[in-house]
C-alpha cells in the first residue's frame, strides 16, 4: 500500500512514486528505488511539497508519518500515468493477477528493487510498445501546451519546450543504442505529430555527428518550434502541399519571419533561432526566404530541413497522397539529393535504413511484414513485424532480419498491394508516427525464439 510522505523526509532506499509527466523529469521511470542523495536533491528541485512512496517495495524500515501527513488511504493502485510507465495497460494497475504481477517485477528490476523473474518475451514486447506509445502521447500534451502559451507567456512556452526538449534527451543519451520506431498514432493531432517526428529525428540525426550537449538542445527546441510562426496563419495557409494560389504561397512563407520574431520574444538561442529561420532554405540556394546554400546554412539547420521534407512526405496534409516511407526516402534521394547536405542525406539513409520505419515490406520468403524500427550498421536488415495469421495480431513476432542470415526483403510495397488478409493483419497506419526506443537484442531474440 502505498504511503504520501513530504519532500523533506525522503530517505535513500525509499521507493517512490512521482506522479508526473515522463517529459517533467529527468528519470527513466516514474517509479523507482532512491539510490542516492543526490537524486533526492534532484526530486526536491521538482517543486512537490510530498510524493507517493511504497513501504513495502522500499529497503528500509517505514518512518512514521509526519504530523498532518498521514498514509493516504485506499491509495494502493498507482495512477494510470505512472502504471504505463511500468507498461501496465491504463486501467488495470493495482488489480490482481499475472499482468500485475509482471508489472510489479517489471518495475522492480528496472528500479534495482532486487532480483525477478526472467520477463514473458512477448510481455516485455507490449509493455515496451505501451510504454512508447504513452510517452509519446505526453510528449505531444507538453508541446501542445507549450504552442497555447506562445501569443501570451512566450517566456513560459520557452521553459515548456526547454523542458520537453531535455526530457527526450534525457531518454536519447543512454549507453544503449536508440533508434526510431514507428508507433500506433495515439490521438495525437497532425501538427504535434510533425513537430515530434522531426525532433525524434533530428536529435537523432545530432547524436550520429556527435553534438555537444547545449547543440543537442538548440537543435530539439528549434525542432519542436519550426513551425511555431504558424500559429499566426490562417488554418487554409498552414500547409504548402495544398492548391494554393500565388498570393496565399507568400502568406504561407510568411510563417517563417513570423515564427523567428515569436522565437524572439520567447527568448530561445541563437541556434534555435538558427532552425526556425532557415529550416526551409535548400543546399543549392533555392530555398526562403534567404535563399541561402549549404555553406550558409546553420549545421542544425541543414538537418531540421531534410527531416522536415521527408515527414510532409509520409504525413502530407491530404493523406490521399501521403508516400510510404521507403517511397520517400527514394524520391528526395533520386530527384532530390542536391537540395540537401550530402552528408546528412548520407547519414540520414544509414541511420533510417533504406526502408524506414512504417515501410510495407515482402519478404524473401514471401511473407508480408511491417517495418517497426532501424538498423543502422545494418540498414537492409531492420527489425520487422511479421505477417502470421496463425497467431494473434497483438503476438506478432518481432523479428530480427540481422540475426537471419538466410532472410531479407525483397521488395517494398504500398498498403493497396498488400493481400486482404495481410492488410487487415498488419493493420498499416494512415499516419507515420516515431518515437525512440533502446535496441535490445536479449528480447528480440527471445521473442523470436518463442514463435521458432
Amino acid at each position: 500500500m502505498s504511503q504520501t510522505v513530504v519532500i523533506e523526509d525522503l530517505q535513500v532506499g525509499m521507493f517512490v512514486h512521482l506522479d508526473l509527466g515522463w517529459w517533467a523529469h529527468p528519470f527513466a521511470l516514474s517509479s523507482f528505488l532512491i539510490s542516492s542523495p543526490e537524486q533526492i536533491t534532484t526530486i526536491r528541485n521538482l517543486g512537490l511539497r510530498k510524493l507517493r512512496w511504497s513501504p513495502e517495495k522500499s529497503q528500509l524500515g517505514p518512518p512514521a508519518p509526519a504530523d498532518g501527513e498521514p498514509g493516504a488511504a485506499g491509495d494502493d493502485a498507482p495512477p494510470d500515468g505512472v502504471a504505463a510507465e511500468a507498461g501496465i495497460p491504463p486501467g488495470t494497475a493495482g488489480t490482481d493477477g499475472p499482468a500485475a504481477e509482471q508489472a510489479a517485477a517489471a518495475e522492480a528490476a528496472a528500479a534495482g528493487a532486487g532480483p525477478a523473474a526472467p520477463p514473458d518475451p512477448l510481455a516485455a514486447q507490449t509493455a515496451a510498445r505501451l510504454l512508447c506509445e504513452r510517452q509519446y502521447g505526453e510528449a505531444g500534451r507538453a508541446w501542445n501546451e507549450a504552442q497555447r502559451l506562445v501569443p501570451q507567456a512566450p517566456v513560459q512556452a520557452r521553459t515548456v519546450t526547454e523542458a520537453l526538449t531535455q526530457a527526450l534527451l534525457d531518454k536519447l543519451m543512454v549507453d544503449r543504442e536508440m533508434c526510431v520506431r514507428v508507433i500506433s498514432d495515439v490521438g495525437g493531432d497532425r501538427a504535434s505529430g510533425h513537430a515530434l517526428n522531426v525532433a525524434v529525428i533530428a536529435l537523432l540525426m545530432g547524436r550520429v555527428f556527435g553534438f555537444s550537449q547545449p547543440d543537442m538542445l538548440d537543435l530539439g527546441v528549434g525542432a519542436l518550434l519550426h513551425d511555431v510562426g504558424k500559429l499566426e496563419l490562417p488554418e487554409r495557409v498552414r500547409h504548402a502541399e495544398l492548391q494554393l494560389s500565388s498570393r496565399e504561397q507568400q502568406v504561407y512563407r510568411e510563417h517563417v519571419e513570423l515564427g523567428v520574431a515569436a522565437g524572439r520574444r520567447m527568448g530561445l538561442s541563437e541556434g534555435a533561432l538558427a532552425v526556425l529561420a532557415q529550416h526551409h532554405e535548400m543546399a543549392d540556394g533555392s530555398g526562403f526566404p534567404a535563399r541561402l546554400n549549404v555553406d550558409r546554412m546553420a549545421v542544425g539547420a541543414r538537418i531540421v530541413a531534410l527531416v522536415n521534407r521527408y515527414d510532409k512526405l509520409c504525413n502530407p496534409a491530404q493523406l490521399a497522397s501521403a508516400m510510404t516511407p521507403h517511397e520517400a526516402l527514394s524520391l528526395i534521394f533520386a530527384q532530390s539529393r542536391g537540395k540537401f547536405d550530402a552528408t546528412m542525406l548520407n547519414a540520414f539513409i544509414r541511420m533510417m535504413g533504406v526502408y524506414p520505419p512504417g515501410s510495407l515490406v515482402q519478404l524473401t520468403d514471401d511473407r508480408y511484414a511491417t517495418v517497426v524500427s532501424c538498423n543502422s550498421s545494418r540498414p537492409l536488415k531492420p527489425r520487422v513485424l511479421v505477417c502470421d495469421t496463425r497467431v494473434p495480431a497483438d503476438e506478432a513476432l518481432l523479428l530480427n532480419l540481422d540475426s537471419q542470415a538466410d532472410l531479407g526483403i525483397r521488395r517494398s510495397l504500398k498498403a493497396t498491394q498488400l493481400p486482404a488478409a495481410a492488410r487487415d493483419y498488419l493493420s498499416p497506419r494512415q499516419r507515420m508516427v516515431y518515437f525512440f526506443e533502446p535496441v535490445s537484442a536479449d528480447a528480440v531474440g527471445q521473442a523470436e525464439a518463442l514463435h521458432a
